[in-house]
């Protein structure tokens, strides 16, 4: 892929039983103690980026921000803060907004920037821009960007920014923050019908309280040459993006959604509500690591829920999913289209910060969507291989061994190339969830023929290249026995089959927790719906 630059029934209680082995939570709690990652203290968590009390938390019984539409948004100052620049409204372009500290307070009615493609502001350090009640900064489709450069520390508040780039163009850039730079906080914005992303999201930023909505491409994009670190991503509406639908103009490009990561270290995403994307709602592709998704209401989107990809270590807890891959999943019979996609990640203590050894998928509900959690793994996938969509990216585990020269022939058939060249999906841990299924509330294409309604922990059959290590059933064999993957603990009410080793090996609830695949102890399944 390309680097993109139903409610819970309160009378159920349901028990979080973490099940992480001793010896992976020793190993996390070092790694993490070394490298020491800072995440923004809030009213709901710890330093950590935790909840303060995670065992008497579930998913939310409805979306936490209703922010678009002015619901929940707030208002910015109706006065200029003392000592701030007053932005009247009008045409911009005479404005000196390269002031370091200063404070712009932009008045009510409609602001433009001037006739240039490139009209913009670059902020300097610590600059605060922020709007009165009804202050919109337009880009007349004329503009490319709304604020740009490398600042730091920059705060952008209360204004609604809209219109910025012509449409179809901005492939994989934002009109917020273009350049990914650090310590920015936008918070209480709305930013929405603009080409690309509403904002890409750097190191450090804090990304709060906004609508982000009907953007071309994604309504957050958090990519930068180094790989972000340390984001928080909290009480955002993300809604109704990917309204130039570039995947059906740029085939197999992988570069659209509510959201995309891509080579992100630690980050809190936490109570958004991500709907009504015209594709996967949250995405992190590509050597990512040290995620905690949660508390998040992801609903309706044309595509998977939450998508991890090609990454490391992370805990996706507490989340509603619901009513997603609707469209997608008639669109690929067969293939089990989720709710929660792992797709070559996993957890490994070699890869260090947060959750390190790490990964759990726990407490969520996952109701109506066209099919559960697949765990999946490509054996035609791997670092070198010209299957490997992530282009010249390599594997994290080994990064001055692994590299795409040495996972080619002859190294790659010899240790530890032959282990290390690839993305893993190993010791993924689902358990404490709630499934519920009705095919009749998905339509009519929605049988387990199809892929409707399946759980999975599957590859494909290795076939390509000609010389890969990994061909025929080597990879089924990995994921399915032999790299820890367990469900267990689940609930799953309505109509459900199983799908281990590969596609169409379809196994009723029974034969899944059976011998070879023992799979979802402790777990029980209903058919009340």
């Amino acid at each position: 892929m390309s680097p993109s630059t139903a409610p819970r029934d309160p009378g159920r209680p349901r028990s979080l039983r973490r099940r992480v082995s001793l010896v992976a939570a020793a190993l996390a709690a070092a790694v993490a103690g070394a490298v020491g990652l800072a995440f923004a203290v809030d009213s709901q968590g710890g330093s950590d980026g935790t909840r303060a009390d995670p065992a008497a938390t579930s998913w939310p019984a409805e979306p936490p921000a209703r922010i678009c539409g002015g619901r929940s948004l707030g208002e910015g100052p109706a006065q200029p803060p003392a000592g701030a620049v007053v932005v009247p409204a009008g045409n911009n372009r005479g404005v000196d907004f390269g002031r370091p500290g200063a404070t712009y307070w932009f008045a009510p009615g409609l602001h433009t920037l001037g006739e240039g493609e490139f009209s913009q502001i670059i902020p300097e350090d610590e600059a605060t821009y922020v709007g009165a009640p009804g202050a919109v900064l337009d880009g007349q489709r004329v503009n490319r960007y709304a604020f740009t450069g490398y600042a730091r520390g920059v705060t952008i508040s209360y204004l609604t920014i809209q219109n910025f780039g012509p449409v179809g163009s901005n492939s994989d850039e934002g009109v917020v923050n273009h350049d990914a730079a650090t310590g920015w906080t936008v918070e209480h914005n709305t930013i929405r019908r603009n080409a690309g992303a509403a904002l890409m999201i750097g190191s450090r930023n804090v990304v709060r309280h906004n609508c982000l909505t009907r953007n071309g491409q994604y309504g957050f994009n958090a990519y930068s040459p180094a790989g972000p670190v340390e984001i928080l991503l909290e009480h955002n509406e993300v809604s109704h993006n990917n309204t130039y639908d570039w995947e059906a103009r740029t085939e197999g490009c992988g570069c659209t959604g509510g959201g995309k990561f891509w080579s992100v270290t630690g980050a809190v995403v936490r109570d958004n509500y991500i709907h009504h994307n015209a594709s996967v709602g949250l995405w992190a592709d590509n050597n990512n690591r040290g995620f905690l998704i949660e508390g998040n209401y992801i609903s309706d989107n044309t595509d998977v829920g939450i998508l991890y990809e090609t990454s490391y270590n992370a805990v996706i807890r507490d989340n509603a999913i619901v009513r997603n891959a609707h469209q997608a999943g008639p669109g690929n019979p067969g293939f089990p289209t989720a709710g929660i996609y792992v797709s070559e990640s996993g957890a490994d203590p070699r890869v260090p910060g947060r959750y390190s050894g790490t990964f759990e998928v726990t407490g969520n509900l996952l109701e109506d969507n066209w099919s559960g959690v697949v765990l999946w793994e490509n054996a035609d996938r791997f670092c070198g291989s010209p299957a490997n969509t992530s282009t010249g990216e390599c594997t994290l585990v080994r990064p001055q061994e692994i590299t795409a020269k040495a996972c080619r022939p002859p190294d790659i058939a010899t240790q530890p190339h032959y282990s290390d060249c690839r993305w893993k999906t190993r010791y993924v841990n689902v358990h404490d969830n709630t499934f519920r299924h009705d095919p009749a509330a998905i339509g009519p294409k929605c049988t387990f023929a199809n892929g409707c309604g399946v759980t999975a922990l599957m590859s494909n059959y290795g076939t390509y290249p000609d010389w890969s290590p990994y061909q025929g059933t080597v990879v089924q064999k990995a994921i399915t026995h032999e790299q820890g993957n367990s469900f267990h603990d689940n609930t799953y009410e309505g109509r459900w089959r199983f799908l281990p080793v590969e596609q169409g090996n379809l196994k009723t609830f029974e034969q899944w927790r059976a011998a070879p695949f023992r799979q979802d102890e402790g777990s029980r399944l209903t058919r009340s719906r």
